[in-house]
């Protein structure tokens, strides 16, 4: 009996410090997405949970809190390497002063989530663009990087009635099939394990093949990796979103898109002129 109960204490002794580990290597993480909100909301944002798809689906959405007619609507969309916080941490400030600015985390990143089993591009690209219907937001142009460039090319071709113009960055969109395939090779690591990052290595890795002048991966400690990787949920459904994306030939029918720069248009004008 003694040893029974000796037992049973030191087990719940062991899950509480592990717990409490847990809580120690998350807290700096923990306590940085707190500041971000708070800067976000410093900088004239509110953050908004759209319901869609008969509630399957929920969206959170920072978006400006006073919309200002005289400015045009932005949308940012973020990429793998965390939620719309982490990702535009540096340019919001800036953005927010010129611009009625709309972020979205898409789905499975962030506290956005879906019961829907669909992990296509096109899946993200309509639930930003409903989202954004529901909070009355229909034309807007787009900025959007790396994995976020699949979807907002997905919305100006889908949603073309909404997006006015199209900014993309370090997507690799037009990259051929084959081609993508010999670039994963040549990194020699499973894109799934860098892009849904398991430990602080994985992590440090895409630090260097995203980022060309410093590897800022080498100055952060591995205790705030750990807690990075343990804020992070839905990983399951991230690695499919990955597969999902590599299986996707993008280049054999990619559309072209209808949105014109205005610079353009008045080119062609003078051209038939």
């Amino acid at each position: 009996m003694d040893s029974y109960w000796l037992y049973n204490f030191s087990f719940r002794q062991l899950i509480s410090l592990q717990s409490l580990y847990n809580f120690i290597t998350r807290f700096p993480v923990i306590f940085a997405d707190v500041l971000l909100s708070m800067y976000f909301r410093y900088c004239g944002l509110a953050r908004s949970s759209v319901h869609l798809d008969d509630n399957q689906t929920i969206m959170h959405i920072w978006g400006s809190k006073r919309r200002e007619y005289n400015k045009a609507n932005l949308v940012l969309i973020h990429g793998f390497g965390g939620n719309s916080k982490w990702q535009f941490l540096l340019q919001i400030r800036q953005l927010a002063r010129d611009f009625n600015v709309y972020v979205p985390d898409l789905v499975f990143f962030g506290e956005s989530y879906s019961s829907n089993s669909d992990r296509s591009i096109g899946f993200q690209a309509k639930c930003v663009c409903d989202g954004l219907k529901k909070m009355r937001v229909d034309k807007f142009s787009v900025y959007a990087i790396s994995y976020g460039g699949f979807v907002g090319y997905r919305m100006a071709e889908v949603y073309d009635d909404m997006v006015e113009k199209l900014v993309i960055v370090s997507s690799g969109i037009v990259c051929k099939h084959d081609r993508k395939l010999e670039h994963v090779k040549k990194i020699g690591r499973s894109v799934v394990d860098l892009l849904v990052a398991k430990t602080p290595e994985d992590l440090r890795m895409l630090c260097r093949i995203s980022i060309h002048k410093y590897d800022i991966g080498r100055w952060i400690p591995d205790f705030f990796l750990w807690g990075f990787i343990g804020l992070e949920c839905c990983g399951k459904e991230k690695e499919e979103l990955v597969h999902e994306l590599l299986n996707e030939k993008h280049d054999v029918d990619l559309p072209i898109l209808t949105q014109v720069d205005d610079d353009d248009n008045d080119k062609n004008d003078n051209h038939h002129n």
